[in-house]
């Protein structure tokens, strides 16, 4: 029997190996780029045959898109959607920086900010920064039916902006003094940042 066969013929199996799919992918497509970036070398690195992203996926397209919808989804898991958790989603958003460049943080965010040259991955990556946007901003009183609460929106993204690029030179440029801070030394400034932009 294949590693094929094995793998279909185990639901936990199969769901194993989309996850480690959708894993190498964002790893090659953060450090590579979307172009660049083969579905060979991604079943490489998972250790799996190729065909498989095919099965899963149906394409590279579908797979980027996969990859984002895990990185919207962990963003969300850690983003409470209500005005009264504002100061849970401020301590989240304190920890993104904090913690990296461990875990997958920095190649999350990286794979949200990197353009990609294909515009319907494009797409799919502005679509998820505009989710986690109105995800952020909902958590900071916005209200889409609400003309008053406008400037809340922009103000999340603006804090998005501030989480993406301290994560970013944290991690990626390893840009001194940030990179080596002390958490201590990180939280109360990004506190206040985050408050003065999310809060009333």
């Amino acid at each position: 029997m294949s590693i094929d066969d094995e793998l279909i013929r185990s639901g936990r199996d199969a769901a194993v190996t989309r996850r480690a799919l959708v894993r190498a992918a964002r790893r090659r497509f953060a450090t590579d780029g979307y172009r660049a970036t083969t579905v060979r070398a991604i079943a490489a690195d998972a250790g799996v045959n190729v065909a498989l992203i095919n099965r899963y996926f149906v394409s590279k397209e579908g797979l980027f898109e996969a990859c984002m919808a895990r990185t919207s989804d962990e963003l969300d898991t850690q983003t409470p959607a209500r005005a009264s958790d504002l100061e849970a989603v401020i301590d989240r958003l304190v920890l993104h920086v904090v913690n990296a460049p461990d875990g997958d943080d920095p190649l999350q965010l990286l794979l949200l900010l990197r353009s990609s040259g294909d515009e319907n991955a494009d797409r799919i990556r502005r679509r998820t920064l505009e989710h986690f946007t109105r995800r952020l901003a909902a958590a900071a009183g916005w209200r889409e039916d609400d003309p008053a609460t406008a400037a809340v929106l922009l103000r999340a993204q603006l804090a998005i902006s501030t989480l993406l690029g301290a994560v970013m030179l944290r991690s990626a440029a390893a840009a001194e003094p940030l990179a080596s801070a002390t958490a201590e030394e990180l939280a109360e400034p990004l506190r206040a940042v985050f408050r003065t932009l999310l809060g009333p």
